[in-house]
């Protein structure tokens, strides 16, 4: 894992000198040292029209490996972040083949794959992974990003350049403009989508290349999930040989995630995900593994310690509590959410920036996590909710809790546009409703139009990827189009560990895995009331029998809001109260007061409903103050220094 930088002039008038060009690369590594704390490198052409930089995380090689990386003849150069698994077979084969090897790094692979088949090498990289090549016999650029977007890759067009950077501030570093995008926080487009909060810049999609070659810049999708359709299910399915099947499949990608030159450490919650990749791996290993769990000490609610201990003790595992409390949370907010990019809604983010830095302390700079089950084996209940209705039950929870419900009314036309509901996009949208009550009249009055569920579906390949689908299948395909790599990947993932220079591993997103699994009926991953349920019987073997039946057990950080004498519950009061809230170019500040005033008179489920909301502005309002030129100036300097 690394941070990577790269800028390929797309018109002649851009090509500046090369030393300019140098020092737009080095600020850009200069602010995203923390990714890559063993080094940096910068190769520049001797024209100064292309350019690429590296700040590296050594894992594996750590004594060779360095990048920018280039074939024996200088042709091809690039710049990897992330990990290529089961390199080492594939380097034989290519060495069998003739081509000649200068070092052990997983990165190599790439230069070599693509002399042979140009952009079809994608197809054989399995791993997490964003580059960037540059192909001198062709002067073109090629750029792409994983499957399903498990490390990040920014670009912009700025001043004549196509610039690329794994983190926005890289961008902004290098002098592409910091400007709010309205557009895309209105129609929560980076959520839904592939804008950024700002203009100009973008988020290479998952499964997507890009080639920049002349004037001409084109993206290109080599990957995707493929759901099959109703008729096209593999139907009768044995379910034993399902079980045996995905079993060995995550066993497999497990065990090359475990092949490093460096020890691994295991994220631990009290739910299935985690529990299973942990226990999975103490089979393979036969070793006391290290696992760290946070401890949400504020409300018991929350906290999955006992859960945790509980599987770390039946797997054998050392295990590390972290203990965490909301005063921590609000002490560590802002510099988390310098990291993220992204406004948080709930302070769990932030818990696992404060666990990355907890497994780092302790010497670990690879962790495997179990990020990405819910996901692929429909583990949300909200995929729960839209099979009952599918089957012709009722989908809605006895007690909605904390969820939204004031945009169903209004979502009627999605039964109609998609043939069936999807219970996620109803939940969201009552956010949207939600954080619409609070923009200025002016953002209104422009924006007031958009309908974001709207704009999200129509960038979606619907006759191919959706039409004839099974209900569950839709949900879960549409939710990999966002969230997983827009929020679940990235502010509980790539973002919170790169933060401490700790790679995340997520051996769920496994495409070879996923490629099994996607093929199985929905009814093989949700049965009755049971979620996961397919993931529950490849786990079993390796569970304490309270864990196999536990139902899913959201991630969250207790709220702000329910804990009023905290640290976390003051951070919201003293920002929102701030001139930071008329700085920030979006809120109605009288009405977001008005609301603060009236906490003390709600019951805790309205607070846990207005939480998010109010969280997010404190967000925007933090990322404003930060993400300005002046700031991300002394940012630079700071991380150089440091």
């Amino acid at each position: 894992m690394c941070g990577i930088i790269a800028a390929y002039s797309v018109s002649r008038e851009a090509r500046g000198a090369r030393g300019a060009l140098g020092g737009e690369l080095s600020n850009a590594l200069a602010i995203m040292q923390h990714r890559g704390p063993d080094g940096a490198r910068i190769w520049v052409h001797d024209d100064g029209h292309v350019g690429l930089g590296h700040a590296r995380l050594s894992i594996v090689d750590p004594q060779g490996g360095a990048q920018p990386m280039s074939t024996m003849d200088g042709e091809i150069r690039a710049v990897v972040n992330g990990e290529f698994y089961d390199h080492e077979r594939i380097r034989a084969e290519l060495e069998g083949r003739g081509h000649v090897f200068t070092t052990r790094s997983d990165s190599e692979i790439l230069l070599h794959l693509y002399r042979e088949k140009g952009a079809n090498c994608l197809k054989l990289l399995r791993g997490e992974f964003a580059f960037v090549l540059f192909d001198r016999r062709q002067n073109l650029v090629f750029a792409a990003r994983d499957r399903f977007g498990i490390k990040p890759l920014f670009y912009a067009q700025h001043d004549g350049k196509l610039y690329f950077s794994s983190e926005i501030k890289g961008l902004l570093a290098a002098g592409v403009p910091a400007e709010w995008n309205e557009h895309a926080y209105v129609s929560r487009a980076f959520y839904l989508g592939d804008a950024t909060l700002y203009k100009g810049i973008y988020s290479l999609s998952p499964g997507h290349y890009m080639i920049g070659v002349g004037g001409s810049v084109r993206t290109h999708k080599f990957w995707d999930f493929d759901y099959p359709e109703t008729h096209g299910v593999d139907d009768p399915v044995d379910e034993e040989n399902a079980v045996r099947v995905v079993h060995d499949a995550l066993m497999e990608a497990i065990e090359l995630r475990l092949r490093v030159d460096l020890p691994v450490a295991f994220y631990l919650s009290g739910g299935l995900d985690s529990s299973a990749v942990l226990g999975m791996a103490a089979s393979i290993t036969g070793r006391a593994l290290p696992a760290f769990t946070l401890s949400f000490v504020d409300l018991d609610e929350y906290n999955e310690e006992p859960q945790a201990r509980r599987m770390a003790e039946h797997a054998g595992a050392d295990f590390h509590p972290i203990a965490v409390t909301q005063n921590m949370l609000a002490e560590r907010f802002e510099e988390a959410l310098w990291h993220n990019e992204l406004p948080f809604f709930n302070a769990h983010g932030v818990g696992k920036f404060v666990l990355s830095e907890a497994v780092q302390r302790a010497g670990y700079r690879v962790v495997l996590t179990g990020e990405g089950a819910d996901e692929i084996f429909a583990g949300y209940p909200h995929f729960r909710r839209d099979m009952a209705a599918a089957q012709g039950r009722d989908g809605r929870p006895a007690r909605a809790g904390a969820t939204y419900t004031d945009g169903l009314a209004e979502m009627t036309w999605l039964k109609q546009f998609l043939g069936t509901s999807v219970s996620w996009i109803e939940n969201q949208q009552g956010v949207t409703d939600q954080i619409r009550r609070y923009l200025r009249g002016d953002v209104i009055e422009q924006y007031g139009s958009v309908e974001p569920f709207r704009l999200f579906l129509d960038q979606i390949e619907l006759a191919r990827q959706v039409d004839g689908r099974e209900p569950v299948h839709i949900a879960m395909y549409l939710w990999a189009k966002s969230f997983l790599p827009n929020f679940v990947l990235a502010t509980l993932g790539d973002r919170m560990e790169m933060a401490h220079y700790v790679e995340g591993r997520v051996p769920f997103l496994d495409h070879h895995l996923v490629e099994k699994v996607v093929r199985l009926p929905a009814s093989l991953k949700i049965r009755g009331r049971t979620e996961k349920y397919l993931l529950r019987e490849v786990a079993r073997p390796y569970l304490p029998p309270e864990h196999h039946e536990r139902k899913k057990h959201y991630f969250r950080a207790p709220p702000a809001l329910l804990t009023p004498r905290s640290g976390l519950y003051t951070l919201v009061q003293d920002t929102l109260r701030s001139d930071l809230l008329s700085a920030a170019p979006f809120y109605d500040a009288a009405r977001v007061r008005k609301t603060l005033d009236e906490l003390p008179r709600m019951d805790d489920r309205q607070k846990e409903l207005v939480d998010p909301v109010l969280m997010e502005i404190v967000s925007m309002c933090l990322l404003q103050k930060n993400f300005r030129p002046s700031a991300l100036a002394a940012g630079r300097t700071s991380s150089a220094a440091g």
